[in-house]
């Protein structure tokens, strides 16, 4: 019996990186999954690896900025599965590495649309389904930028608003048996940190900016966020769990 037998999980940026390992993670202990993504041909590759390996996997198609498209999305998860116990909202996008001044106004929006915005609209429809239900558990995808400074002003200021998102709504529903936390990865090897690596100077610092010597893996978050949606973390809300290999220690 898996740890989430008779569960549906819901992990938007299902299709790649930490994404796709929680939706396998998840349906590794039994839970049917919920692949939400902009990309189609990645949800729907995420869902064929569920499959294979015997677990049940749905792909649903939204782009979180778009409050219309989320609430479409909670709708259609709860009509196919019959409920929503628990979710990832780890849709993301990373920023420009330019000061503040140099920063362009669409850039600022974009980042802060699908950071902030989304999971803003994302934990609106979840919440709503869950307190129909009686309880549930949300985990909000931040970083290590959303607990301490970085370079590039949109992508650190993002992070930063979804932990006192998390914290207020963790707060709000804390009688309603709802859970709400959030997970700061750190240098993670993702299709993510592929792109920043292009630039020489970063490569080489996410390369050495673990005290444990190397990048975090997918799976490695992924264990950390199936904890905190699991009933063993039935005590823990409102909390910032760090997975990046000591970084923040320093």
């Amino acid at each position: 019996m898996g740890r989430f037998d008779g569960r549906v999980a819901l992990v938007t940026g299902g299709g790649s990186g930490i994404g796709r390992a929680t939706c396998l993670a998840f349906a590794e202990r039994g839970a049917r999954v919920a692949v939400a993504d902009i990309s189609r041909t990645g949800g729907e590759e995420t869902v064929a690896q569920i499959g294979a390996a015997d677990g049940e996997a749905e792909f649903f198609a939204v782009d979180v900025t778009d409050e219309a498209q989320v609430a479409s999305m909670v709708h259609d998860v709860v009509e196919r599965f019959g409920s929503l116990d628990m979710a990832y909202n780890n849709a993301g996008v990373e920023g420009q590495r330019v000061r503040l001044h140099e920063t362009g106004t669409d850039h600022w929006r974009k980042v802060m649309a699908v950071n902030v915005d989304g999971i803003f609209f994302c934990m609106k429809y979840e919440l709503a389904q869950m307190l129909e239900q009686g309880g549930g558990a949300i985990v909000n995808a931040s970083s290590t930028f959303g607990l301490a400074g970085g370079a590039g002003g949109p992508y650190p200021a993002s992070k930063h608003a979804v932990v006192g998102l998390t914290k207020s709504v963790a707060l709000d529903y804390a009688e309603d048996g709802i859970r709400v936390n959030s997970i700061h990865p750190g240098a993670i090897e993702t299709p993510m940190i592929e792109r920043l690596r292009a630039d020489p100077v970063l490569g080489e610092a996410l390369a050495t900016m673990h005290p444990m010597g190397r990048m975090g893996r997918p799976e490695e978050v992924a264990a950390a966020v199936v904890w905190l949606c699991s009933d063993d973390a039935s005590f823990v809300t409102g909390h910032t769990l760090v997975v990046d290999g000591g970084n923040l220690a320093r």
